[in-house]
């Protein structure tokens, strides 16, 4: 598996929904030491202040700023994939310079970006 996990807002929405397979993933990966990185997008996507299994999931993670340059980076990304969705631009965006894979529902929106890329990430579907 890659060194760490980038979660997209399908993975937050399936922890909280007490997916198992999620909560394998996140136990394995807390396990082995790795780091979980969430982009702040994705919080933006799914945060409404009410859900306590979210908050603890994000204490246990990286939430990741979006900068200038990272903006730009997702817009390439976007034109290359022929893609408009900046949420998970900036989820695989963040991953392939981690080197990370990606924790997602939606695994063909995310094939599609990665597609866009000259380097392949790994993708686990939940």
């Amino acid at each position: 598996m890659a060194a760490g996990l980038t979660l997209d807002s399908g993975a937050l929405i399936a922890a909280e929904k007490g997916d198992r397979r999620f909560w394998a993933l996140w136990k394995e990966a807390i396990e082995r030491g790795a780091t979980v990185t969430v982009p702040a997008a994705v919080v933006a996507q799914v945060w409404r202040g009410d859900s306590a299994v979210i908050a603890r999931v994000l204490q246990g993670c990286e939430v990741e700023d979006l900068s200038e340059e990272r903006a730009k980076r997702i817009g390439r990304l976007l034109a290359a994939s022929r893609t408009t969705d900046v949420v998970d631009g900036s989820v695989v965006v963040g991953a392939a310079a981690r080197r990370d894979a990606v924790v997602t529902s939606d695994r063909r929106d995310i094939d599609r970006l990665v597609s866009g890329l000259k380097q392949k990430i790994a993708i686990v579907a939940i």
